[in-house]
C-alpha cells in the first residue's frame, strides 16, 4: 500500500500517533519522518508550512499542519467511513469532541506541563490557572463518561482518537494516584480505548505516572573564586600626544536610565519576581509587604479603558500579551499582573503593576496602546485599604477570573 503522505515530526509525538491511528483504522497509511528543527526548518518548509511548527503532512494532493487536519484526511480516505459518523448529529459531536480534545485539554495541558518540563518559562500562576483549566474540562469529561464506553455511539469514532491521544501527556506526567482517582471515569476510558490494538501499536503501552512532575527551580552556578592578582608592573607614562589620541579612540559612555540613578532600594525587584513564581502567592505577598520600599517604587491599578468593546475572553488575553510585548524594555523596572475576568462577550482586562519610581516610566508610557488604558497611582495611605485587592489579582482569585498574563 501506497502511503497516502508523508508527516514530518520530533519522534514520539501523540499527536503524530492521532493521525496513525486514524489511518489505521481507514485502510491507508502515512510515511513519518523526523524533523530537526535547526536543519531541516529552511525557506522552502515555511514557505510550505508558514506556521513552522510539526507535526505537518507533505502529499501530492495537499500540504496540511494542523495534526486534527492531517488525522482527518486519513479518515476521509475511506468512503462513508463510520469513524467519522454515520449521521448528522454523529458528525456534530465528533467535531465537538475534535475541538474539545484541542481548546479544552490540549491547550490548558499544555500550559501546565510544559513550564514543568523547561519549554517554556514556569510562571506559577499561569500554570496553576492552567491546571485548574483542565480540571474543569475533565470533570466535564468525567460525568459525560459516567455512562459511556465511547464519546459517541458504541464503537470508537474520531472523537475518541482525538480525545485519547491529547490526554497521553497528562497520564505520563502529572495525572498521579491521587489526581486520577478524582477522575475515575475518565481514567477507565483513557485505559480502555488506549489498550486496543491500533492505539497500543502507535502509542505504545502508556505508563501511568506515579510521580506528578513538579517545577524544579534551576540551581544557581557557584561563582568561581578569582584568582589573586599579580601586582602589575609599573607602566611607563604614554607621551601626552599618545593619551589623548587614545582618549579619543573611546567610545562615548552610554547614557544611564534616570531610574537606575535613583537612590539604591531595600526592595530588590529581581527577588520579589523570584518569590513570586517559586512560591504560593499567599506566601510571597508576606515577603512583598515585608520588604516593600515606598518611596523607591509605586504601585498601579491598570484598567482597560473599552472593556465594554471586548469579546472572546482568548482575545481578550491576546491584547494583555500584545500590551506585554510593546512594553518589553520595561523588565527591569516593572512588574506586572493583568487578568481577564466575565465570560465571551462580556469581560474586562484589568490587573497591578509594581513599578521603579513615583511616576509610570517611558518604556512603558511609550508604548503605542499604552493610551487604551488606565494607570491609576495606589498612594500609601491607601495600601491597607488595597492589599486584598492587590493579592487577589496577583493570585487570580475571583470566581470570574478566567485568564491572565504576568509581566516579569
Amino acid at each position: 500500500m501506497a502511503p497516502i503522505g508523508t508527516i514530518k515530526s520530533y519522534p514520539q509525538n501523540p499527536r503524530v500517533a492521532k493521525a496513525q491511528i486514524a489511518a489505521e483504522l481507514s485502510g491507508v497509511e502515512f510515511k513519518v519522518e523526523g524533523f530537526n528543527f535547526e536543519t531541516d526548518k529552511t525557506a522552502e518548509f515555511m514557505t510550505k508550512f508558514p506556521m513552522g511548527k510539526v507535526p505537518v503532512l507533505e502529499s501530492s494532493e495537499v500540504n496540511l499542519f494542523e495534526s486534527s487536519a492531517i488525522a482527518f484526511y486519513a479518515a476521509a480516505q475511506k468512503e462513508n467511513n463510520p469513524l467519522l459518523g454515520s449521521t448528522a448529529a454523529e458528525k456534530a459531536e465528533i467535531m465537538q469532541w475534535m475541538l474539545f480534545s484541542e481548546t479544552e485539554i490540549n491547550t490548558p495541558l499544555g500550559g501546565w506541563v510544559y513550564p514543568l518540563m523547561g519549554y517554556v518559562n514556569y510562571m506559577k500562576p499561569n500554570v496553576d490557572a492552567a491546571a485548574e483549566n483542565l480540571k474543569r474540562s475533565l470533570g466535564a469529561l468525567n460525568t459525560i463518561l459516567k455512562s459511556k464506553t465511547y464519546l459517541v455511539g458504541e464503537s470508537v469514532t474520531f472523537a475518541d482518537i482525538a480525545v485519547v491521544t491529547s490526554l497521553v501527556l497528562g497520564f505520563k506526567t502529572v495525572f498521579d494516584k491521587a489526581f486520577r482517582a478524582q477522575f475515575k471515569n475518565v481514567t477507565r476510558y483513557f485505559t480502555t480505548v488506549a489498550s486496543k490494538a491500533a492505539f497500543k501499536k502507535y502509542l505504545g503501552d502508556v505508563e501511568l505516572c506515579e510521580t506528578a512532575l513538579k517545577f524544579t527551580p534551576p540551581k544557581k552556578e557557584k561563582k568561581k573564586e578569582a584568582a589573586p592578582k599579580k601586582e602589575a608592573a609599573p607602566k611607563k607614562e604614554a607621551a601626552p600626544k599618545a593619551a589623548a589620541e587614545e582618549e579619543e579612540a573611546k567610545p562615548a559612555p552610554k547614557p544611564k536610565n534616570k531610574l537606575d540613578l535613583l537612590p539604591p532600594s531595600k526592595f530588590v525587584l529581581d527577588a520579589w519576581k523570584r518569590e513570586y513564581s517559586n512560591n504560593e502567592t499567599k506566601d510571597a505577598i508576606k515577603w512583598f509587604w515585608e520588604n516593600f520600599d515606598a518611596e523607591g517604587y509605586s504601585i498601579w491599578k491598570v484598567d482597560y479603558k473599552y472593556n465594554d468593546e471586548l469579546t472572546l475572553t482568548f482575545m481578550s488575553n491576546n491584547l494583555i500579551g500584545g500590551f506585554y510585548a510593546r512594553i518589553e524594555r520595561a523588565h527591569k523596572y516593572a512588574f506586572g499582573s493583568m487578568i481577564v475576568r466575565g465570560e465571551n462577550n462580556n469581560n474586562t482586562i484589568s490587573g497591578y503593576f509594581v513599578v521603579r519610581g513615583q511616576e509610570v516610566p517611558f518604556e512603558i508610557y511609550d508604548a503605542a496602546d499604552f493610551a487604551s488604558y488606565n494607570f491609576t497611582k495606589i498612594e500609601p495611605a491607601q495600601y491597607e485599604e488595597k492589599k486584598e485587592e492587590f493579592y487577589k489579582y496577583l493570585a487570580w482569585d475571583f470566581e470570574d477570573c478566567v485568564d491572565g498574563k504576568v509581566f516579569k
